[in-house]
């Protein structure tokens, strides 16, 4: 097919559909557990690299959390940053962190799907994992669709993503740019709205990064905030006592974090919040964020048949609201890392929700 830079969102869905049936699947029961990190951008050490400054904490979380309780890694895209970095670099500087990745290896329990940014580990001979470009988890008849995410860009959409564009970059490398797509609003609310739309077509529940924003649920963190802030004022008339106290403190507390939220933080969100404009959200994407933020490294993880949204933070510690945002707080023994639980919500009724509000009505 002729690669058409104003393909029609039938187009996108056929191709999406595609992509979906050639990825390796994998049954997902209520004992499974997964753990999702995407966009690492691992570099050479120094002061380019983006995740230098989360070194202790991941390979903290990974080592001493996730791997001792049984979790299977999903490194979902953008691990390594070969836009800028050479492999051999990489290798060198986080070598102790490659460690981690082999015992997840070793047990069987490490899925390693490419993104935009490490593409080329594919033409890589004597790389160490397996790699995918999807995974599909199935929970009964549902299921939990796991990739990068720049699938959604017009550039890497074909209707067999896997035998076409990816045989093709093989066969003769492409100019393909490799901007962040987390750099440029517009172009990150399309990509989401694109998934949006085919996941919410197809019932079945996407797990992306590429963005580096957080999403549960189909929900942005400004979207999360607002619609937290609404629930609370709603609650407020008929609370007495410390509990109306607690309400005042908790609604004061979110908004100044709405006014914390620098201007290009905020216009991002609300750029995104453009395709919520219909009248019921259908839960069907979630993002694991990325592991370079200033404040910690974001995850999703998938366990007892619920998935959660989950921040780490380190010795600097949260931001203000998320201890009170929080719906759990975690320690890790012996170190400054905390595991805030965020969002949680049963896949049942994740998939419930998407079915009975996916489809599409008959016109009045």
């Amino acid at each position: 097919m002729r690669f058409n830079l104003t393909m029609k969102f039938k187009e996108f869905l056929a191709s999406f559909a595609s992509f979906l049936s050639e990825c390796p699947r994998e049954e997902a029961g209520r004992s499974s557990r997964y753990v999702f990190l995407s966009d690492l951008h691992m570099g050479d050490g120094g002061t380019r690299d983006d995740l230098a400054h989360n070194r202790e904490l991941l390979e903290a979380i990974l080592a001493r959390h996730y791997l001792e309780r049984g979790y299977t890694l999903v490194l979902n895209g953008d691990i390594e940053d070969l836009s800028k970095f050479r492999y051999s670099d990489i290798r060198t500087a986080w070598a102790s962190l490659y460690e981690v990745f082999d015992a997840f290896a070793k047990a069987d329990r490490l899925r390693k799907i490419v993104g935009n940014h490490d593409l080329g580990l594919l033409k890589i001979r004597d790389y160490p994992y397996g790699l995918i470009h999807g995974l599909v988890l199935e929970h009964g008849p549902d299921l939990l669709f796991a990739f990068h995410g720049h699938q959604g860009s017009p550039f890497f959409t074909n209707h067999d993503y896997i035998s076409h564009f990816v045989v093709r970059y093989l066969a003769k490398p492409l100019a393909i740019k490799n901007s962040s797509v987390d750099d440029h609003g517009k172009r990150r609310f399309r990509l989401e709205r694109r998934i949006y739309r085919a996941s919410k077509a197809l019932g079945v529940a996407s797990v992306i990064g590429h963005t580096h924003r957080p999403l549960f649920e189909s929900r942005s963190k400004y979207d999360s905030l607002r619609w937290a802030i609404e629930e609370l004022v709603a609650e407020y008339p008929s609370a007495t006592g410390g509990r109306r106290t607690e309400i005042a403190d908790l609604v004061g507390l979110y908004r100044s974090e709405l006014a914390r939220m620098g201007r290009k933080e905020l216009s991002r969100d609300l750029a995104g919040s453009r395709y919520y404009r219909e009248r019921i959200l259908v839960p069907c994407l979630f993002n694991s964020g990325c592991a370079t933020g200033r404040h910690g490294i974001t995850a999703l993880e998938l366990a007892d048949g619920a998935l959660s949204l989950v921040q780490w933070t380190g010795a600097a510690g949260p931001k203000p609201y998320l201890r009170r945002e929080a719906l759990e707080a975690e320690p890790l023994e012996g170190t400054p890392n905390v595991r805030y639980l965020l969002r949680r919500s049963d896949l049942d009724h994740v998939f419930a929700r998407i079915r009975l509000l996916g489809r599409e009505l008959p016109p009045a």
